[in-house]
């Protein structure tokens, strides 16, 4: 993800915001979650550098969902960016994964980068039946528009909205400067997300700390954060992290859906390791899942040994 990398981070301050007064409407009269869950995943499974150390020495790419699935609970797929899968692909994902495993399919760009979000193209409903057959599998949509894409924009993502069907839960991502100024557009920004049900992405980035804007709009989160390779200020931002989502579990979050970035994907299992374990210390009796080394096959006995 090269979006807010910065050469240095000299000077950068990564404390969160405060939370916007609007949160306590969102979460107002919910019950905590018993559990609480926060699902916890990369950007992708198809990585031949985890071989050997988080998926098994051998292993083969057909295999790299199934051993992903292992490892994580959910992932940000960005393979449904550039295709909309057919029945057989999707119920293939369905199957190789565990039953608290969520799929996050990324909305096609062919329908993000339009100028009209897509509402009147036939693969709108086309990608959102496909999606729905991952049935119990499937978490949380994103879309991600152009950076572009503006408040001026907004009645144009509010017919998208109308358009999506409410059982499928969505976040959107906005990278657009206006969207995060404290003026009458964004407020209706995040009011319409709100209304619609759908989450606003928060993405915690080191050259653009505003798109870390803490707004809920929903009892659902997803925030996309972005390391810089196993740096000090990662895990102390996760630190913070974790004590931010436990605060917002207690007034009524129910779920949140945290994808570590790090470049080229490749220290990401270590990061969500870390995340898990501190993610369980600061919320009581939390549900997730993060990255283990598989255990070695024990060695055989060579015939020299007898």
């Amino acid at each position: 993800m090269e979006f807010g990398k910065l050469p240095s981070l000299d000077g950068v301050d990564f404390t969160l915001p405060p939370d916007p007064p609007e949160n306590e409407l969102v979460l107002n009269g919910r019950t905590p979650a018993t559990p609480p869950r926060i699902y916890l995943g990369a950007t992708g499974y198809n990585m031949k550098p985890w071989v050997g150390h988080w998926y098994p020495a051998g292993a083969k790419e057909r295999d790299f969902v199934r051993f992903y699935g292992q490892q994580f609970n959910t992932i940000e797929h960005n393979t449904t960016h550039y295709r909309i899968p057919d029945t057989a692909t999707v119920g293939r994902w369905r199957e190789e994964v565990p039953a608290d495993f969520r799929y996050c399919p990324k909305v096609p760009q062919s329908l993000s980068h339009a100028r009209d979000l897509g509402v009147h193209s036939p693969e709108l409903p086309l990608f959102c039946d496909m999606i729905a057959g991952l049935e119990d599998r499937l978490g949380c949509c994103f879309l991600q528009v152009s950076p572009y894409f503006s408040p001026q924009n907004l009645p144009v993502l509010e017919r998208f909205l109308d358009k999506w069907p409410r059982e499928i839960p969505l976040a959107v991502e906005v990278r657009h400067e206006d969207f995060f100024r404290p003026t009458a557009a964004a407020g209706r920004y995040f009011a319409l997300l709100s209304a619609a049900g759908a989450a606003a992405v928060i993405t915690d980035v080191a050259g653009r700390r505003d798109v870390c804007h803490m707004h809920l709009t929903n009892a659902l989160t997803m925030v996309r954060f972005v390391g810089n390779g196993l740096h000090p200020s990662d895990y102390a931002r996760i630190d913070e992290w974790a004590q931010r989502l436990s605060a917002w579990f207690e007034k009524g979050l129910q779920a949140a859906y945290f994808f570590t970035h790090e470049p080229d994907n490749l220290l990401a299992p270590e990061l969500a390791a870390y995340a898990a374990g501190r993610f369980r210390e600061a919320i009581p009796g939390l549900e997730t899942r993060g990255p283990k080394p598989p255990v070695p096959p024990a060695q055989q006995t060579s015939l020299f040994d007898i």
